[in-house]
């Protein structure tokens, strides 16, 4: 029985003077034509097009409780932009709990699904599309992967349409020939239901979500024109256009100071050129690239990464301190408030009840993380994206 059917019963933060700047170029109504709210199939690919046709990206969130999911979609509301709302694994099965008694792949396919039916349930209110994603599966987390493929399976079945928009496929450790094989296995399966998938080729440095490959060669963080031409090959008969190659050219996961982290766009100008002309056609850009590990890159590289086709970018790191950095700062101000439930500056026995209570102190944090996201779109040239 799988996991989704064996159900239990029961970076610094952006200065605020500056994302305020940033805030103010945002447009304030969506331009255009997407409908608010969860999107899928080939409403999703008219929105990956549309963002290589405007250039920009768009962010996508790892997302690992309701309030960063809500500041997500806050901050594209404000920004009049879409968002990529993301799962993890770990990400999916913290959303469980850690009192949950389900095993660990049922715990991750249960929280992702309870994740996308919350982002579903109140998507549409924020008046913006939405794409719903889960990040990285490796090799030995399949059975996670399969679990969350059934959970879309039912779901079209009942609604015309998947439960999430789109998976990510991690095989770059396995050998190129394999990780191609397994990724076209699925997107047979996942074409099926309209739904996207991202995979990856060479290897993201750095460590993320338990997946560390700081020793990495360094020949392995840079992919090769011919490599992403295999995955078009192998791919795009299948199911055209419904899959996205996240190419490595020196990224890394994690958060380290400007100018350690080489970066090389033009590996994907390269890519891109050889697909073209191998294939003989007529698109500059034939391939979706995303950008994995962009913590540390600079707006410059962001924005050439953009130029040679780059339409999602992928933000974990930065978004992990600017929550914490709300409760660091909230704290700090309010410190005086906070050290007992009655008695404080005001008085011995002032309650301070309004203070500790948790929505008030998520809030501070959701605040700046929706400002880092900002800043977010900004680099990605995408406020007022929906307006182009």
């Amino acid at each position: 029985m799988s996991a989704f059917t064996a159900r239990p019963t029961a970076k610094i933060s952006a200065p605020r003077r500056s994302v305020r700047a940033v805030r103010t170029r945002a447009a304030a109504t969506v331009g255009a034509d997407f409908k608010p709210g969860v999107i899928t199939g080939k409403e999703h690919l008219a929105l990956l097009d549309h963002a290589q046709k405007n250039g920009y990206a768009i962010p996508a969130v790892n997302c690992t409780m309701s309030p960063i999911i809500n500041c997500c979609m806050e901050a594209a509301k404000k920004a009049n932009a879409p968002m990529i709302i993301q799962f993890s694994n770990g990400g999916g099965a913290y959303m469980t709990g850690k009192g949950t008694g389900a095993e660990a792949t049922e715990a991750a396919v249960l929280g992702c699904v309870a994740g996308a039916l919350h982002v579903r349930t109140i998507a549409k209110t924020y008046g913006v599309p939405i794409v719903l994603h889960t990040d990285h599966c490796a090799k030995k987390l399949l059975p996670w992967f399969d679990g969350l493929l059934e959970a879309n399976e039912k779901y079209f079945a009942e609604n015309g349409e998947p439960l999430f928009t789109s998976h990510m496929l991690d095989l770059s450790e396995e050998p190129m020939e394999e990780n191609l094989e397994i990724c076209a296995k699925y997107l047979e399966r996942m074409a099926k239901i309209n739904c996207f998938l991202e995979i990856e080729i060479g290897i993201t440095g750095g460590e993320e979500d338990g997946v560390d490959n700081s020793d990495v060669a360094p020949e392995d963080l840079y992919s090769k024109p011919e490599e992403i031409h295999q995955v078009y090959k192998a791919l795009n008969p299948i199911a055209p256009g419904m899959f996205s190659v996240a190419a490595a050219f020196g990224n890394v996961h994690g958060v380290y100071k400007p100018g350690n982290v080489k970066l090389t766009p033009e590996i994907l100008k390269k890519g891109q050129e050889y697909v073209k002309a191998q294939e003989n056609l007529d698109s500059d850009k034939p391939v979706k690239f995303v950008f994995h590990g962009g913590s540390g890159s600079s707006t410059e590289e962001i924005r050439e990464a953009i130029g040679y086709g780059v339409v999602k970018m992928n933000i974990d790191t930065d978004t992990q301190w600017s929550f914490w950095d709300g409760v660091r700062a909230y704290e700090s101000e309010k410190k005086g408030y906070l050290q007992g439930q009655i008695g404080n500056p005001d008085g011995e026995e002032v309650p301070n009840k309004k203070y500790y209570d948790p929505r008030v102190w998520i809030r501070s944090a959701e605040n700046y993380t929706v400002d880092r996201l900002l800043k977010a779109y900004d680099d990605l040239n995408a406020i007022g994206a929906l307006g182009k």
